[in-house]
């Protein structure tokens, strides 16, 4: 899937970040969702590494990535922790300033990392997500019952980490074709890794942490923003899924605009997973976006 790419792990300043480099020209860093690490790009980085520098990555906690320790407070894995990884790896990579690109957690990375580094981040494109403090205050019973994977996985330790123990293709299998249009988007070899993924104690229990982290210190994080009134400079994609919960529950331009000085964007007719789903859609947007 990625036989023309560079693979690299690089040492930051709290973890080691896995990830796949290819192309030329201006630099654009993938950032992937869950259940999934960087291969859920695998159909659209070929186009775009044909015009652009491409990174792609596992977050801190996932796939090939370090999963350091983390803290009572669920430090380590806020979100602020994750964007700096990352501006951490794009340096090292020689790219001072870059575009990114992030899909469901890999969005909040993105977001985070435009909000926190705006000398960085010169766009950013969101996919199928809304804030994660607008979505917890907005939370109602459609939210618990359709998110119900953000109370699952934040739950106290160790209860989901035991639970998910017993049988970790059952979360990852729900998650992927409940959540598409889609389900054959996915080729075996990718949902094996996956499944593989959520069979490592360390991966779980570092993804359970992210997900605490956000219901509390992610919150907390936007809230201030809110409260300073900081806004994400750089031109500001959003795509989401037209049939999903994003569509259902939000007006998400609108949500956006609140977050972002300069914004547009669509919905994609496909579910959850749109770079798989929907590739070629995707890319119709992305590509004159980033270009």
């Amino acid at each position: 899937m990625f036989a023309d790419f560079e693979e690299f792990d690089i040492a930051t300043s709290q973890t080691t970040i896995h990830g796949v480099r290819s192309g030329s020209g201006p630099p654009v860093l993938l950032l992937h969702g869950v259940p999934e690490t960087h291969l859920m790009w695998h159909r659209v980085v070929p186009t775009l590494a044909e015009r652009f520098t491409v990174v792609a990555t596992d977050l801190r906690g996932y796939g090939a990535s370090g999963k350091p320790a983390s803290t009572a407070d669920h430090g380590p894995y806020r979100m602020r922790m994750l964007a700096r990884d990352q501006v951490e790896v794009m340096a090292s990579l020689g790219f001072e300033r870059f575009a990114v690109v992030g899909h469901d957690r890999g969005a909040r990375c993105a977001y985070r990392m435009a909000l926190d580094h705006p000398d960085v981040v010169d766009r950013l494109a969101v996919l199928d997500i809304v804030p994660t403090g607008e979505a917890y205050a907005r939370a109602d019973r459609d939210f618990s019952l359709g998110y119900w994977v953000w109370s699952f996985l934040a739950a106290a330790a160790p209860v989901p980490e035991k639970l998910i123990a017993g049988d970790p293709r059952v979360l990852v299998e729900h998650m992927l074709d409940t959540w598409s249009d889609e389900p054959g988007a996915f080729p075996a070899r990718l949902r094996e890794a996956y499944v593989a993924q959520f069979s490592d104690p360390a991966t779980v229990h570092a993804i359970c942490e992210q997900y605490r982290a956000a219901a509390t210190l992610d919150v907390a994080d936007d809230e201030a923003d809110r409260r300073d009134g900081r806004t994400i400079s750089c031109p500001t994609l959003v795509l989401w899924s037209g049939s999903g919960a994003v569509a259902q529950w939000y007006e998400p331009l609108d949500i956006w605009r609140v977050w972002a000085d300069d914004v547009r964007g669509t919905a994609v007719m496909a579910g959850h997973f749109l770079p798989e789903e929907a590739p070629e859609e995707t890319l119709s947007h992305l590509l004159p976006f980033l270009s």
